[in-house]
């Protein structure tokens, strides 16, 4: 097949005329094209008057050799390589279902899950636990607490339960990691087998939104039940057990990994034990670090969330074209480097949806976004955070490269907030132009804060440390030179986003296990290797492949 990028057409056009696209880009008649298939669809907003889908496809034609030499000097045009995956292996046929080498997954988030289907694919039967509760319960008690119905539960919630925090997002599924093995299309594809839109094939920003994807999770998970996997829910791991290794070589390990203790205070024996335990998992990093297993310190980011009206967005970046309906809600990525060294940017960005409540603790506030697949709501939202260097943790640190200094960093912010935001879980927020202005806000404007449980109006100086706030100050005007609504003066600012990435890394080898415990696999966003819905589900894939290399040993 020929592979064909810089697909050029308008947003009104039809099939035909795509195919009538590919015809002419070739030079071939209409009966010398087999067949096509769409690979991506994007869309080119640079000159908005003239806002185009940009297609990459596949196209199967009679004389394929002849138009590869005609077009060997465009590159665009080009022999098609497989977006197939291939890597599947298979277990032996009569792999013991309860057994000290049964392959274990901690964490039922887009990582575990995919980690335990590839591992059921490959005849592996693996045992899935996870801390929190099923997706269908797990929705109920986060949108109780939302609402004010329920209490707070600290072991379900928007971090810990079926799906992981991806559950309760955008559902955005691009990643900016090397797949040259198509791990990307297989994430994809399996999660279409599961219930997602086809259309997440193709489109060049797929998402899936916070309630699809809760249809999907259950897709995976009875798929993974189906190849004699085992998922149990409310299953907390207590402690990772370990004994010295008794091998002796240049390769050795100082531990072995023996099995896992629970909450309950069961034992599960295994020999190979994936840990996809999610960005939140505090108390699962405490208990790491104290029987041995490796941490490193890791950086991320912190800030607020930011709101605008979802229309000043689209306008700002579809002009005359806003409003088509083959546009949809308009997105954004805005960086700005800082006088004071600091990068700000926009972090998952969320058209037309919601801040909500993502502690995963008592008595601390964090926010989050989140979008329906339809992205209907007033509001746009993203995250505007800015990096952290290593000087802002070593008040945190117990010792020199503490990886648990993030951790202690994180909850100090979070418990500030629940204490500005008055100690009932609502957020503090404030209007962008009495932040600018470094004044309390006593009054919203135009824009109605989409928090809940609720807001309560303040001043942000303080909630973050100096470099931070300056740093976000100064990018507000900066960024409106890109999207003149950024500026908006009622956009409202709720604080605190802290969870944009791990704040630590469990370290891992060139077989993605621990560097320091045999059997151990740190695999995911939690454990410092993913980013995402789409990387998570990657990671999981890779690590999976690994064990299964060695279980066929």
């Amino acid at each position: 097949m020929l592979s064909i990028s810089q697909l050029r057409l308008s947003l009104d056009h039809s099939s035909e005329d795509l195919v009538s696209a590919i015809h002419k880009v070739l030079r071939i008649s209409p009966e010398r094209l087999i067949s096509y298939k769409v690979l991506r669809r994007s869309i080119d907003a640079r000159s908005k008057n003239r806002i185009k889908f940009v297609y990459s496809v596949d196209v199967s034609v009679t004389g394929e050799k002849s138009l590869l030499k005609r077009f060997a000097r465009n590159k665009n045009i080009r022999k098609s390589s497989s977006a197939e995956y291939r890597n599947l292996l298979k277990a032996q046929t009569d792999f013991p279902l309860v057994d000290e080498h049964r392959p274990v997954v901690v964490g039922a988030g887009p990582c575990g899950y995919f980690a335990a289907l590839l591992l059921a694919q490959m005849g592996f039967k693996p045992l899935l636990i996870e801390r929190g509760h099923s997706v269908k319960r797990r929705t109920l008690q986060t949108f109780g607490f939302w609402r004010g119905r329920h209490r707070f539960d600290p072991n379900s919630n928007v971090q810990f339960g079926e799906g992981g925090a991806g559950t309760f997002s955008d559902g955005k599924l691009y990643s900016q990691v090397s797949d040259p093995d198509n791990y990307g299309r297989k994430v994809l594809e399996e999660l279409v087998a599961s219930g997602a839109n086809s259309e997440i094939l193709t489109h060049h920003h797929p998402h899936i939104g916070t309630f699809k994807l809760a249809t999907v999770v259950r897709g995976l998970r009875k798929r993974i039940e189906d190849l004699g996997g085992e998922i149990r829910f409310e299953a907390l791991m207590d402690e990772v057990v370990l004994e010295s290794s008794c091998e002796e070589s240049e390769t050795s390990k100082p531990f072995q990994l023996v099995g896992i203790k629970l909450a309950d205070g069961s034992f599960i024996r295994t020999s190979h034990l994936i840990v996809a335990l999610g960005h939140s998992a505090r108390d699962s990093f405490v208990m790491l670090e104290k029987v041995g297993v490796q941490l490193e310190q890791k950086l991320f980011s912190i800030g607020f969330r930011i709101e605008h009206p979802q229309l000043g967005i689209d306008q700002d970046r579809w002009g005359p074209m806003v409003g088509h309906p083959a546009l949809g809600h308009a997105e954004y990525k805005l960086v700005h480097h800082a006088s004071n060294g600091r990068c700000v940017y926009s972090f998952c960005m969320c058209p037309g949806g919601l801040v909500v409540a993502s502690t995963s603790e008592n008595n601390c506030v964090v926010t989050n976004g989140m979008s329906q697949h339809s992205r209907n709501e007033r509001n746009a939202n993203s995250a505007l955070v800015v990096n952290l260097i290593k000087n802002d943790l070593t008040q945190y640190e117990r010792f020199e490269s503490d990886p648990l200094a993030g951790i202690a960093f994180q909850r100090s912010l979070e418990e500030k907030a629940f204490r500005l935001g008055g100690g009932d879980y609502f957020a503090p927020a404030q209007r962008l132009e009495d932040f600018v202005a470094r004044k309390a806000s006593i009054s919203l404007g135009a824009v109605k804060p989409s928090y809940l449980p609720g807001i309560r109006l303040c001043d942000l100086n303080d909630s973050l440390p100096y470099p931070f706030i300056e740093a976000i100050r100064e990018s507000l005007p900066c960024f409106a030179k890109q999207l003149p609504s950024f500026y908006n003066p009622d956009a409202v600012l709720t604080a605190v986003e802290t969870r944009t990435s791990s704040p630590l890394r469990i370290a891992r080898d060139y077989l993605f296990e621990s560097v320091n415990t045999r059997g151990l696999f740190p695999a995911g966003e939690g454990a410092g290797y993913a980013g995402g819905i789409l990387s998570a589900g990657i990671d999981g894939i890779r690590v999976a492949e690994s064990v299964a290399r060695m279980l066929r040993r």
